[in-house]
């Protein structure tokens, strides 16, 4: 038998006209080829990965790091705080409302600090609008606890006593509130401040004396404001007419400027009363000082013969304002004078406030001669 080739034996196993030789060669660069696809398969799955893998690294430590960091961090400062930092609690504003500032000032460490100190005190809740002396980084019970204190409260208090000029008023509040006398002038005059009809635009007489407390930042308008409002209140509460308000109001501010003490308010208003119902001149130094802008206790003959419309000596009747700012007790006075039929008094020793009244001119000269004796001993008050 002839000897047979492997095309022979396996008929197909090799294209035709192709040697067995090269084509075992071609099959293994065709391995050699896949080995090599698998190799860089490998090595961008490989890159891949650590490219991802730093992505999320770097996402973890950008902000993922951060964010977990903050998570596990406490929600609340401890202790006191430190430094001072003023905050401003609005009108209206809720307890979420005063959390929401003291986070962002960082007095508290967060919103959820104040909230849970707020939920375990039932004083929370009476928390005031105002300016607020605070502390950074407090926890939230001691911010509350801040809150809670007056003395954390900002406020700027100013007294007017009775029976202070307007001008004088005014001085006082400019300096104690820290406001321009210019703009307290604007403000007076402005017909903004709730002047009732009865003062014919003019604040004298219905600045009422009294204590206020004001925000840091009040305005003279506001100032002012407020206390022509306390004046208003008194008023209504004593049950004033509007139409007897301005009479009442100047005879309030003659009384408080003329008794020597409360004790003589009544008996005063009772002289007044007395004098104008029979027409009689007031003859008081106390309206002769407002219009020469003194403040001595007694006057001289150039002092009475001034021709302002404020000379109680030279016309009949009332003079033409209030000379004063009176306080309630002076306006009570006049709503209701001690009976007597007193038309003279002076106050006699003025260091005590005792007065003395007459019913006569000679009884009034005999208790004159003891306030002469009076100033005598004290040249330096007249």
């Amino acid at each position: 038998m002839s000897e047979m080739s492997l095309s022979e034996v396996l008929p197909g196993a090799f294209p035709p006209g192709e040697p067995p030789t090269r084509r075992r060669g071609a099959a293994r660069q065709q391995r050699k080829r896949r080995k090599r696809r698998r190799r860089n398969s490998i090595v961008i799955i490989l890159l891949t990965i650590g490219i991802v893998g730093g992505a999320v690294a770097g996402a973890y430590v950008l902000g993922l790091a951060p964010l977990i960091k903050r998570l596990s961090e406490p929600k609340d400062y401890t202790g006191a705080g430190t430094g001072k930092i003023v905050v401003q609690i609005p009108d209206g504003a809720t307890g979420r409302n005063i959390a929401v500032l003291l986070a962002k000032d960082d007095v508290v460490k967060t919103e959820v600090a104040f909230l849970d100190a707020a939920k375990k005190d039932d004083r929370s809740t009476s928390v005031q609008p105002g300016t607020y002396a605070l502390r950074k980084q407090m926890s939230g019970a001691a911010a509350l606890a801040l809150l809670l204190d007056p003395k954390a409260k900002l406020t700027l208090s100013v007294t007017i006593p009775e029976g202070t000029r307007a001008k004088d008023s005014l001085a006082k509040i400019a300096k104690v509130l820290k406001l321009k006398p210019a703009d307290l002038k604007k403000a007076s005059t402005s017909g903004k401040i709730g002047l009732p009809k009865a003062a014919n635009g003019n604040l004298e007489g219905f600045l009422f004396p009294d204590t206020y407390q004001f925000e840091p930042d009040v305005t003279a308008e506001q100032a002012l404001t407020a206390m022509v409002k306390r004046g208003s209140e008194v008023y209504a509460a004593l049950d004033i007419p509007g139409a007897q308000l301005r009479n009442v109001v100047i005879k309030a501010s003659i009384v408080q400027a003329e008794a020597g003490n409360k004790k003589y308010m009544g008996p005063v208003a009772r002289v007044l009363e007395n004098r104008l119902k029979i027409k009689m001149k007031l003859s008081l130094d106390s309206t002769v000082s407002y219009a020469t802008g003194k403040f001595n206790i007694t006057t001289t003959p150039a002092d009475r013969a001034s021709p302002s419309p404020f000379n109680t000596y030279r016309y009949v009747g009332l003079p033409a304002g209030p000379i004063s700012n009176p306080g309630e007790e002076a306006l009570r006075a006049v709503l209701d004078p001690t009976p007597g039929p007193w038309l003279y008094f002076v106050t006699t020793n003025p260091s005590t406030g005792e007065t003395k009244f007459a019913t006569t001119y000679a009884g009034h000269l005999a208790n004159n001669k003891e306030f002469q004796a009076w100033l005598r001993a004290h040249p330096q008050s007249k």
